[in-house]
């Protein structure tokens, strides 16, 4: 408990922190106050910010835009310890916290609060179609100084790469924070989708060394008919001149800059297809560095937001809206098992390509996000995780009719589980229907032809 004098001084701090306030901050801005003394000489928050302070200090944290990914405008305030009189105003871009030094920060002001434990109705997912993949599929999902959002938003995509398309889980790469279920936010149990635990196997942490690891492993694997994906959650920064863009990581929020990145990203052998899909700030200013050195046939990349710009954070803290809903267009349903807005499939080709999953998430966007989309090619948009099969409805009919009771019956996870055991008979059975499909196509079309011209000319 705190001694009267030392009450005295955090109640006399916390005052003047509001009163500076003006009246129209007063309802945008968040004050949190150090639940402990910071030391002379000590570093505040990220290195590359280099704030000091210059005397033992109380400090309160001032977040202008709470709901907003970092890097944003956001601000330190220093007071005397001994006497609580205010010292010093230092603009930041980062929160006075790294992993290694995880300063508690007591909120005393909070107007722009995040919705505690919402209560969601979740339906059961629509089965659909399955996937049927003849090349080698590979994924990054990579997340640095990660928040609760940032993980939730990966186990969405990793579910969907599992169970909609049928990944392989040796050929995907997680990595978040410090290697484990832990955050910013403490440590993750069970995901805000369904409320069951998460299944995502990390593979590492959310370092650059990590990464890079990640695609050094690649190089020897991935091949010229292959697909890969990588998905970059967690938080960004911008210095202000273009082409400064990065992205922040584990456990100091040190850089990792876009032109860095992209090298790595070049440094793989020739492959098929590369789908991007980027969420944190400022991500826009990656993509043209990721088209420039890509390796792949063809490229797409989708940013949450254009490089002077944040990415924003849904009202109850739990997930990105803009990877969110990309990851909703690939699974054909929302985070809670619910149907989409509206069928994402534009060219109702029976795939979700990158720009179809991009629109769908740009369509439903957060007014304050700033969603942009690049391609190598005019066929950079049209990468699908799945392959497109040239077969009749009737399969997908059949199937369903055969899968359904068990879908209903099983949890979902064993469910899937079962259904990867059977895709290489799948696969077999669909060439056969593509070569059926294609000799019927052949002899109907001239009968098809004749009917047309008789009533058309």
């Amino acid at each position: 408990m705190m001694e009267a004098r030392e009450q005295a001084s955090h109640d006399k701090v916390r005052a003047h922190a509001f009163e500076e306030l003006s009246w129209s901050r007063r309802r945008t801005t968040n004050l949190l106050i150090a639940h402990r003394v910071i030391d002379k000489g000590e570093t505040v928050g990220p290195e590359h910010q280099k704030i000091k302070a210059d005397r033992p200090s109380l400090l309160v944290f001032a977040d202008d835009d709470p709901h907003a990914n970092f890097s944003h405008d956001c601000r330190y305030l220093f007071y005397d310890a001994e006497s609580g009189a205010f010292h010093r105003e230092v603009p930041a871009k980062f929160p006075p916290v790294t992993a290694k030094d995880p300063i508690e920060l007591i909120p005393f002001h909070e107007p722009v609060a995040f919705i505690r434990d919402p209560i969601i109705f979740r339906p059961w997912p629509i089965l659909r179609c399955p996937i049927i993949v003849q090349r080698q599929r590979y994924a990054i999902l990579w997340s640095g100084m990660s928040n609760k959002r940032h993980l939730n938003d990966m186990e969405f995509l990793y579910r969907t790469l599992i169970d909609r398309y049928g990944f392989n889980p040796s050929h995907i790469y997680a990595m978040s924070y410090d290697g484990t279920l832990n955050t910013q936010d403490g440590v993750q149990t069970n995901w805000p989708g369904d409320g069951t635990p998460y299944r995502i196997q990390l593979t590492g942490e959310g370092t650059r060394a990590d990464f890079e690891s990640a695609i050094d492993d690649l190089k020897g694997k991935i091949d010229s008919d292959d697909l890969l994906l990588i998905h970059v959650n967690n938080h960004g920064n911008w210095n202000g001149t273009p082409g400064s863009a990065s992205f922040c990581t584990y456990p100091s929020w040190a850089d990792y800059f876009a032109t860095d990145f992209a090298s790595k990203l070049g440094q793989l052998p020739k492959y098929s297809k590369l789908i991007a899909m980027l969420e944190p700030c400022h991500a826009g200013g990656f993509n043209a560095p990721i088209l420039a050195q890509s390796t792949a046939d063809a490229t797409s990349v989708a940013s949450a937001a254009l490089e002077p710009y944040n990415s924003y954070v849904t009202a109850d803290g739990n997930w990105d809206p803009f990877a969110r809903d990309w990851v909703a267009a690939q699974a054909g349903h929302d985070a809670f098992g619910a149907a989409l807005a509206f069928n994402p499939d534009g060219d109702a080709n029976g795939r979700i390509e990158a720009e179809e999953a991009y629109a769908y998430s740009d369509a439903v966007k957060d007014p304050r996000d700033t969603p942009n989309f690049s391609e190598s090619s005019e066929i950079g948009g049209d990468i699908a995780l799945g392959r497109t099969y040239a077969i009749w409805w009737w399969w997908c009919w059949i199937l369903r009719e055969l899968l359904e009771p068990h879908y209903i019956h099983l949890p979902i996870p064993e469910y899937y589980e079962r259904l990867q055991k059977i895709q290489p008979e799948l696969a077999k059975l669909a060439k056969v229907a593509d070569r059926h499909s294609e000799e019927l196509r052949k002899e109907l079309e001239p009968e098809l032809k004749k009917v047309v011209e008789k009533a058309f000319g």
